[in-house]
């Protein structure tokens, strides 16, 4: 150690260096010797003995660069060799060395960066870890309200924000992919909900393309006792067994993708269902001939044309079969008796959903044979890229994730496996970590577009803003707008959305009860509260209104007018 003044006491001489003065420590000596044999000290000095030791340039020139590099943050080589004298070449070749033993990293780290930089890996773990903390303390949480104002917006539900045309079934169907909800739900509530005028040919013609897939898949073999009681209170069946296809939960997905959330959800041993005669008769035809028509599938079986149509919504419910076209699904959901009288009536020019329109049914390829019901999907850990994808759609279904928030999807990944992932793309500056949604624990995290909409409604409260930016998949609008109108008027803006929709959060994120999942039960928000419910056809207020308001609220919760094409398999009048 070397004490008292630097320059007096031969500690740290000023070096001219190629026309460059530089300041070093006596025990850096020996190395820019090595690196500057023309070097001239003032004062004279020499190194202590336990520092002095011979140096190749190459050597001398990586420790040099390593000292340099621990003090300094993200630099560029032209950078390091002006301010060094040496040039760049030499400069990048001590780099490179340094690269090798894993002591810098380089990239473009800086905002607006457009050379190569290189940077201490420490140092820069602590300069990220820094401003990631900083980002966080920023954050000004919302109030539930607030985060479910921004959900009714970000989903598409609220009707400044409502979507149109064909093209808008794939943004809406890439949100709530791998969501499960009660087959009827999808277009009588899901889609209808985000789509202005929907159309069902819009989906057929995705799904006969081969870019969509219905499915269900968590089969009722799947379900434990305590799954049971969960997917009761979804809103599906409650029993093992074929259930009515109107209450089978049933998810839509790109094809591409069936294979990876098929490894998400719980599967069942297929050799321990058992299905009736003709059931298995059907599902033997279609295992040994592969996709069929349903007359193929009625002539070759020898079975009459309802028990087919019955074995196919057995084997539907159960997450074995699903048809190329979701008129398939229609044709399975359309009461016989609704068959019939359209039929005798086609006057009404009201389309008939029939099992001929449903194009080919096929068995579903499942890897269901290896693992054993009720045990845990990810005893071994999954793979990354799997995960993932999984937390990329959830963050683009909610824009905001966290565990309370994910209950009701029915994904086998536990939270501490995405929390891993989230961890990883907040490190990479993908999303963002912190407390967005108050009264929430556990960690929060958010897509960068989704943190902007939050601070926008709460500065706005309820007053109508523009965000001057699109929402992922919009293709309305350059320019939207969120919130209700201020004032007296706010109050009177209300949104009902069925209980089987993913948006359906009360007694999650708020406080109260659940709403059990059933398409026939509905929600209804004001300024992202819930105010009242219908349940089993009775309303039921969720705070005190006023007499006005409660009328307001019944005509409210009473569902949108049917369109005509739909009204056969709902069930729904005029």
């Amino acid at each position: 150690t070397i004490s008292g003044d630097a320059a007096d006491a031969g500690g740290t001489p000023a070096v001219p260096v190629n026309k460059l003065n530089l300041w070093i420590a006596a025990e850096r000596l020996p190395q820019f010797e090595a690196v500057y044999p023309l070097l001239k000290l003032q004062p004279q000095i020499k190194a202590p003995d336990s520092f002095s030791k011979q140096w190749t340039f190459e050597e001398a020139l990586v420790e040099l660069l390593r000292g340099r590099l621990e003090g300094l943050g993200p630099v560029t080589v032209q950078s390091l060799a002006d301010s060094s004298g040496l040039n760049t070449n030499e400069i990048e070749t001590g780099l490179l060395r340094l690269e090798a033993e894993g002591f810098v990293i380089r990239g473009k780290f800086s905002p607006g960066a457009t050379e190569t930089e290189w940077c201490a890996r420490r140092l820069l773990a602590r300069i990220h870890s820094y401003t990631l903390n900083r980002l966080r303390q920023e954050i000004e949480p919302v109030t539930t309200a607030d985060f479910i104002r921004f959900l009714l917006a970000w989903q598409k539900v609220a009707p400044d924000h409502q979507m149109e045309g064909p093209e808008s079934v794939r943004a809406i169907i890439e949100q709530l992919e791998g969501f499960e909800a009660p087959a009827a739900s999808w277009e009588g509530e899901l889609l209808p909900g985000r789509l202005a005028e929907y159309d069902p040919a819009w989906l057929d013609a995705l799904c006969l393309s081969g870019e969509l897939v219905w499915a269900r898949l968590t089969p009722p073999a799947a379900l434990s006792a305590s799954s049971r009681a969960a997917a009761a209170e979804n809103g599906v069946e409650r029993a093992r067994g074929a259930a009515p296809v109107r209450n089978t939960p049933i998810a839509l997905l790109r094809r591409k993708n069936f294979a990876l959330w098929n490894s998400v959800f719980p599967q069942p041993s297929l050799n321990e269902l058992e299905f009736s005669t003709t059931t298995q008769a059907v599902k033997d035809y279609l295992t040994t001939r592969g996709a069929s028509f349903f007359t193929d599938i009625v002539e070759g079986t020898k079975l009459l044309r309802a028990q087919v149509e019955e074995s196919l919504a057995e084997l539907v419910a159960n997450g074995l079969v699903v048809s190329d076209s979701f008129a398939g699904l229609r044709a399975l959901l359309t009461p016989a008796s609704r068959k019939t009288q359209a039929a005798a009536k086609r006057k009404h020019r009201q389309p008939v959903y029939e099992m001929s329109s449903a194009g080919r049914w096929s068995i579903l390829q499942r890897e269901s044979d290896k693992p054993v019901p009720d045990k845990p999907k990810f005893a071994e850990q999954p793979a990354a890229e799997t995960v993932e994808e999984i937390a990329r759609i959830l963050l683009k279904r909610y824009g905001v994730v966290f565990k309370r928030l994910l209950e009701r999807e029915g994904i086998s990944l536990p939270w501490r496996v995405l929390l891993r992932m989230y961890h990883r793309l907040e490190a990479r500056g993908e999303i963002r970590g912190g407390r967005f949604v108050a009264g929430i624990s556990g960690e929060q995290f958010a897509l960068p577009e989704a943190v902007g909409m939050l601070r926008a409604i709460r500065r706005a409260g309820t007053g109508t803003m523009d965000f001057g930016f699109r929402f992922p998949g919009q293709i309305q609008e350059p320019s939207l707008t969120i919130g209700l109108p201020s004032t007296d008027a706010a109050q009177e803006s209300l949104i009902s959305i069925s209980a089987a929709d993913p948006l359906n959060l009360v007694g999650i994120i708020t406080p109260g009860g659940r709403i059990t999942a059933y398409t026939s039960n509905r929600i209804l928000y004001r300024n992202g509260e819930p105010i009242a419910v219908l349940e089993a056809g009775e309303p039921r207020f969720l705070i005190e209104l006023s007499r006005a308001m409660e009328w307001k609220a019944k005509a409210a919760l009473m569902r949108k007018a049917t369109p005509p094409q739909l009204r056969s398999y709902l069930r729904r009048p005029a």
